[in-house]
């Protein structure tokens, strides 16, 4: 056996990709990946055959886990809102254990069952067990080419090139909330915001440019005993994903709550050690910078994701995330999700580990045939 000299050490460590190699690459290449995503909707069809299949008046239903739970629950919020589309989220135990209840309750006989990899155990058994329910019409989304998903699914959708090869969704969860944006326009025929997602790409990639160092730099030299992540309506799911980003990536403590909630008790855990993040939306904006200048007083460190931010936000922010785009709020959503991405990576690598590869993370939830235990995990 060859003896492992200094100079072979060094070799060997040249050799190998530093940490979070592939997750840094995947969250810089969002915007391509977006413009990538567009382009291929419009090649396929795949737009038109949905809106075909599928109707804007009836109930839908979105079923994941992990993030893609969250990804349901913002699709479902940003439908219902923007479009009035009647959608929900919920996470797949919720269908697998009271599944009648469930389905009566929402009323829905379209469903659509979300996961990236497409072999998390959970989604598929949902899947299974709808095949049962011959009204109801399931929607497989994936990024796998090859995936059982399509198999239990009546159609299936694919966006095979937001895959990622790290462990956490980053660039695959904004480009599936992309696509299912611009299916709900596809339903109502708005073409002012469909060419607000046409312009993203390249606005987004200025935006990155300009601040993906300052953020990674900030999560460095900062640290923090706790994470808060807070967020009022569709940005309340930003916020849980951001929470969940974190923790994955730097196996950090993150919590997460409607932005006034946290008033009500949570604020007990202000102080220095604790990095309190607000997603501030145009229709809490005012009382967000209420409450931002209200934690900021408490000693908290304050870090402010907005499209354009006020003297007082500027004035209580440690760290402030401008997005300065000229788009709608609808149009923002996919840019807002990037600052965690940056942050929980550079989070893990100050901590010494490797957000390509988190602890007790794998690359898919594939639990045994007793249900209970646990194999592979994937980030849903």
């Amino acid at each position: 056996m060859p003896r492992l000299t200094t100079g072979r050490i060094k070799a060997a460590r040249k050799r190998q990709p530093p940490p979070a190699a592939h997750t840094l690459a995947e969250i810089l290449s969002q915007p391509s990946i977006w413009g990538e995503t567009g382009r291929q909707l419009r090649e396929s069809g795949a737009l038109d055959r949905l809106a075909a299949t599928f109707s804007p008046r009836s109930p839908w239903l979105f079923v994941g886990c992990g993030s893609s739970y969250y990804l349901s629950r913002l699709i479902a919020a940003l439908w219902t809102r923007h479009f009035y589309i009647p959608a929900t989220g919920i996470p797949a135990s919720e269908l697998l254990f009271a599944p009648e209840e469930t389905l009566r309750r929402i009323g829905a006989e379209q469903i659509v069952l979300m996961s990236r990899s497409g072999e998390t155990t959970e989604v598929l058994r949902a899947a299974e067990l709808l095949q049962a329910h011959k009204t109801v019409q399931t929607l497989g989304v994936t990024c796998n080419p090859q995936s059982p998903l399509e198999d239990l699914c009546t159609h299936t959708f694919k966006l095979t090139w937001a895959d990622e090869k790290s462990t956490v969704m980053t660039r695959s969860f904004t480009a599936i909330l992309l696509a299912f944006q611009r299916l709900g326009l596809q339903f109502v025929g708005d073409h002012l915001l469909s060419s607000a997602l046409d312009q993203l790409p390249q606005r987004a990639q200025a935006w990155l440019d300009g601040h993906a160092r300052k953020i990674q730099e900030f999560a460095a030299k900062r640290k923090f005993d706790d994470y808060v992540f807070l967020g009022q309506g569709a940005h309340y799911w930003l916020a849980q994903e951001a929470g969940l980003k974190v923790t994955e990536m730097s196996s950090s403590y993150a919590q997460v709550y409607h932005s006034m909630e946290f008033r009500h008790g949570p604020r007990s855990i202000a102080g220095p050690n604790t990095l309190i993040t607000l997603f501030v939306s145009e229709a809490a904006a005012e009382a967000e910078t209420v409450l931002a200048r209200e934690l900021k007083e408490l000693g908290a460190a304050i870090c402010v994701i907005a499209n354009r931010a006020t003297p007082d936000l500027r004035n209580c922010s440690d760290l402030l995330i401008e997005l300065g785009l000229d788009v709608p709020e609808f149009a923002r959503y996919a840019v807002t999700a990037i600052p965690a991405h940056l942050l929980g990576t550079a989070v893990g690598v100050r901590k010494g580990l490797n957000p390509d590869a988190p602890k007790n993370l794998t690359r898919a939830v594939v639990l045994s045939s007793d249900g209970n235990r646990p194999e592979k995990r994937r980030g849903a």
